[in-house]
């Protein structure tokens, strides 16, 4: 494992340098607010939330499979698997921030 890397329950994210964890935030981030926004972030709101569901995405997947001893992610995931999880955890902090904060398109066009 190099030292930018994470591990959480067997699983060890490893995408690469610095660039490569910003890259691969701002790709999941991206991913996860037009999934649930319609659109990103913007450009640093997007890194922000892919870094953070980087490593909440580690840790629901460690628990995962701990739990039921099925691994989905074994080992050292790269690039493309980082993105992956951490789009996964992206995902579900965006999906949290919008349901605790909820929609506003009723409200925009009430008027």
């Amino acid at each position: 494992m190099s030292v930018l890397g994470a591990s959480f329950g067997g699983v060890t994210l490893d995408p690469g340098g610095c660039l490569s964890w910003i890259v691969a935030g701002l790709l999941a981030g991206w991913l996860a607010g037009l999934l649930t926004r319609g659109r990103g972030y913007g450009c640093i709101g997007d890194i922000v939330l892919g870094l953070i569901g980087a490593f909440v995405g580690l840790f629901v997947l460690g628990l995962i499979g701990s739990l039921s001893n099925v691994v989905i992610f074994a080992g050292e995931v790269h690039f493309i698997g980082t993105i992956v999880v951490a789009f996964i955890g992206a995902l579900i902090l965006a999906l949290l921030g919008r349901l605790i904060s909820g929609s506003n398109r009723s409200r925009r066009y009430y008027r």
